[in-house]
């Protein structure tokens, strides 16, 4: 990829210049300073002054943070995000409140348990903002039943609103919350004494970690599955095996990537092909082969990774998350060959699938600053993607 892997000032300018379609004469005829400092300031060879930075960004019309800061992703402006997001917070506060007496309504256990499957729908269609909406509402019904009239079925979908209350506040941005989110889920799986649901908990935690933690909890998740050999059982170790692969893949261990892969394809030839009910994992061979193509990707196998994405045929019944990641992974592999067109497309797609998850995804970040840095003046199509990100 010609994008430099550090992430300087001079950088961040020369983005903003291709994103302006300015070449550097062009730009540096607009500041008081010459095209040869401007050059080597890009490159970073120079640090960039706060004169310059200063003049650089009244001429390209940005803020000096763009030049000079990360720039964070986010698909709302701040006040709309804290609205989601803080009412989601105060419901997982209340788990060990007892009972919630100020409730307006307590909806009956069936419609309460129906709720929470349709939000793992919502989420899955990366419908993200209208299940933050519903969450909490339902999570403090969950809550007050739980404690007033508790059962296993009440626990179960208790465990799975913490589940989605981790899955949406992971795609907006907030990963703290994400593993608040959790540590809920585990404490409702516990009582509902399903090591099913507890083994889907510890894969979530294991892949919001980039270190060592993620190994033993997913070898403790598959530790509570032992000898059980029901189809619900085999979907969510084969999909234990995946999250072992992806962390294999982290660490460049390319036989053990290899080894769990092959684990996971055996496994869906026991379960009888895609598994797509059980727990919302989606695990089967489109899920396998999705995981291939990640762990190609992280490791850098990029050849591969193209091979692996062109390939790849998805069934018109794959989950529109699973969906977006994938035209997000092609988008990003296509760059990676060179091929600025077609990665465009695919992120077009992606975002036309599911902008809300296709925002936040890193690879789509990851994309659009490699293809910035192939065009020496950005067509007008990638400095709206680049806008619309927060580049």
């Amino acid at each position: 990829m010609p994008a430099p892997d550090d992430d300087h000032t001079g950088s961040r300018i020369q983005e903003q210049r291709r994103l302006a379609r300015l070449t550097q004469r062009e730009l540096a005829d607009r500041i008081p300073y010459s095209l040869s400092l401007l050059s080597q300031v890009e490159c970073g060879a120079r640090p960039a002054t706060p004169g310059f930075v200063a003049a650089v960004a009244q001429a390209l019309r940005v803020d000096t943070s763009q030049l000079t800061g990360p720039s964070a992703v986010t698909s709302l402006p701040p006040d709309r995000l804290v609205a989601l997001v803080a009412p989601i917070r105060e419901a997982l506060d209340r788990y060990d409140l007892g009972p919630i007496p100020d409730l307006p309504t307590v909806r009956p256990v069936p419609e309460l348990i129906a709720a929470a499957d349709a939000l793992c729908r919502q989420v899955r269609a990366t419908h993200l903002r209208s299940a933050a909406k519903g969450l909490p509402a339902l999570i403090l019904g969950l809550t007050h039943t739980a404690w007033t009239g508790p059962s296993t079925p009440v626990w179960r979908a208790l465990a799975s609103a913490y589940r989605t209350a981790h899955d949406v506040t992971l795609k907006l941005d907030h990963p703290d919350l994400a593993r608040v989110a959790l540590d809920r889920m585990g404490w409702a799986a516990a009582r509902a004494s399903d090591p099913c649901i507890e083994a889907v908990q510890r894969y979530k935690r294991a892949t919001l970690w980039r270190c060592a933690t993620s190994k033993p909890l997913i070898l403790s998740g598959q530790n509570l599955l032992t000898g059980d050999t029901s189809r619900e059982a085999l979907a969510v170790t084969g999909q234990l095996h995946l999250g072992m692969a992806t962390v294999a893949a982290k660490n460049e261990d390319a036989n053990a990537v290899e080894t769990h892969l092959a684990a996971a394809r055996e496994l869906v030839d026991r379960v009888g092909g895609e598994a797509g009910d059980v727990h919302w994992l989606s695990f089967g061979q489109v899920n396998v082969q999705l995981h291939e193509l990640g762990a190609s990707i992280a490791m850098r196998k990029f050849d591969d990774a193209l091979g692996q994405a062109r390939t790849l045929k998805l069934p018109a019944s794959t989950l529109t998350s699973r969906r977006a990641r994938y035209l997000v992974d092609r988008a990003l592999v296509e760059m990676e060959a060179g091929s600025a067109k077609t990665s465009l497309k695919f992120l077009a797609q992606a975002r036309q699938v599911a902008p809300e998850q296709t925002r936040h995804l890193p690879g789509t970040r990851a994309t659009i600053r490699g293809l910035v840095h192939m065009s020496r003046r950005a067509p007008d199509s990638l400095g709206g993607m680049a806008r619309w990100v927060g580049l």
